[in-house]
């Protein structure tokens, strides 16, 4: 296949859109500096971002946008280390930061590789060129860059997809896709059934993908940037809406993949799934499927969508570093040019490392997808813990953390060849690779859960009781405070109220 010179022109023209917007975004941030801290503008935009915008870079949340924007926290990270303490949140960070390098990485090799099939370029061009317009915006402008080179790729990405759908649908080469819906024609029927042997891990997967997208700093940090508790929820509310519909194209293209003779096409037999090939069927519908122009639409709206996830995952992982780890733990009296500074090298750093990784291919994609089941397991409970539970500690933090990890690792992971030592009920032996069947990621999460609320409890019993002595106590979560009982006293000579105050020796500090 010969080089697609109109294609390469196309997606020239968008990158070259991208680095505008985010440079006209650079400049807004400097006027927000002038009557803002600049690291916070950095972050959070200064905490006011539209709702137009905000609508378009948020994924959705019900029960945590409010404690999180009432508090005016800047990173998800600052109630955990206000809670646990700076030690235990800088090891929860960590999940997060390794999730986030490895996300870009994983998007920046998917869209390589679909550039190799629809421009028939090297793929490692697609993946530095795309790594060094993005670290480059969001180096210059921070969230604003981000926000606004957001809007432009969604509304780019829902508009193209749309667009190359009724394309594909009307191919001769496939069939209606109702028909084959629930029948065998070219190749099996699409929607498939739901075996009761597997209702468990299917319900861990929606469980996983629900409520692990959660505590992650990307979506946080749309959330803290909203001028009010009540914008943030109304945005996530209506995103929540937005992600359901421009999920429907790629649904109406897997299908029309598993409705398409392949032979009538110049792919050919065998077909892409037996070739192994069905994680590149987006870009193989375009390409075999679609007219030229149509595919090179399409191919932007990849495009589109790799630069809006890659530069939120960057600015996520470099604003936790230089907010919560160099300002609040290595260099407390920073200023905020300095934590500017760190925020920006780190971004270079980051960008660099997930290019990097991204020559690693189908390897950086599970170790991502491992990264997010650690975050689930191990860090929605923590920030279920800090924002909903009182008075958890961190001693419990910890033994939750480890007890997690520990159950995480025991059960297995078959992409990276690590057999299970804990079988779970429906564990089997398939094709020389364990696979297990019960929702044992939920599972996890729920006993880490549980982990931190005992241990909190139980420790705070037993310093409070005496039963362990106070020198033992080495997180202090103990401390005295002061326990104000106003009991009115009047001097009716002086007509004064008067408060005795009352000291409690021991509280536990939360």
């Amino acid at each position: 296949m010969a080089l697609n010179i109109p294609g390469l022109v196309a997606t020239i023209v968008f990158y070259v859109i991208m680095l505008a917007t985010g440079i006209w975004a650079a400049w807004k941030t400097k006027k927000e500096e002038k009557n803002a801290n600049r690291s916070e503008v950095a972050m959070v935009g200064g905490r006011n971002m539209n709702i137009f915008v905000g609508l378009f870079t948020t994924t959705g949340g019900l029960f945590f946008v409010k404690p999180m924007r009432s508090k005016s926290y800047v990173t998800m990270m600052d109630p955990l280390q206000e809670t646990y303490g700076n030690t235990m949140g800088t090891l929860l960070f960590l999940p997060t930061l390794i999730g986030d390098v490895f996300w870009f990485a994983a998007i920046l090799s998917a869209l390589g590789a679909t550039m190799s099939v629809i421009l028939d370029i090297r793929g490692y061009l697609a993946i530095i060129i795309s790594a060094c317009t993005v670290t480059l915006y969001t180096l210059l402008g921070g969230l604003y860059s981000v926000a606004y080179t957001d809007v432009i790729q969604l509304v780019f990405m829902m508009v193209s997809l749309w667009t190359c759908v009724p394309f594909a649908l009307l191919n001769s080469a496939t069939e209606s896709i109702y028909y084959t819906a629930v029948n065998e024609f070219y190749q099996v029927p699409w929607i498939g059934k739901l075996e009761t042997e597997y209702f468990g891990r299917w319900l861990d997967e929606l469980l996983y993908v629900a409520l692990g997208s959660i505590p992650w700093q990307i979506y946080f940090q749309r959330v803290l940037a909203a001028s009010s508790s009540r914008q943030a929820r109304l945005t996530s509310y209506f995103a929540g809406f937005g992600c359901v519909f421009m999920v429907i194209p790629s649904v109406l293209i897997g299908a029309v993949a598993a409705s398409t003779d392949w032979n009538q096409t110049s792919y050919g037999l065998p077909t892409p799934n037996e070739r192994g090939e069905s994680s590149m069927i987006l870009p193989i519908v375009l390409q075999y499927l679609c007219p030229t122009y149509v595919s090179v639409a399409g191919l932007g709206a990849i495009a589109a969508a790799v630069m809006s996830s890659a530069d939120s995952a960057l600015l996520s992982a470099s604003s936790m570093l230089a907010h919560n780890i160099y300002r609040k733990i290595l260099r407390k009296k920073a200023t905020e040019k300095e934590v500017v500074c760190i925020m920006k090298v780190s971004m270079v750093v980051f960008g660099a490392a997930a290019a990097g990784l991204a020559f690693l291919s189908n390897s950086v994609y599970d170790l991502w997808f491992l990264s997010g089941e650690l975050v689930y397991a191990l860090l929605f409970p923590q920030l279920c813990c800090v924002l909903f539970i009182p008075n958890t500690n961190t001693y419990g933090s910890a033994a939750g953390f480890l007890f997690g990890f520990l159950l995480r690792l025991l059960a297995g992971e078959p992409s990276l060849k690590i057999s299970p030592i804990i079988h779970y009920p429906g564990c089997s032996l398939v094709d020389g690779v364990y696979i297990q069947l019960f929702p044992f990621k939920t599972f996890t999460m729920l006993l880490s859960l549980g982990t931190i609320i005992a241990v909190s409890y139980l420790v705070a019993f037993l310093f409070k009781r005496n039963i362990l002595p106070h020198r033992w106590d080495v997180c202090s979560v103990i401390k005295e405070r002061e326990a104000s009982v106003p009991l009115p006293e009047i001097d009716e000579q002086a007509g004064l109220q008067i408060n005795i105050v009352y000291i409690n020796p021991i509280e536990i500090h939360t």
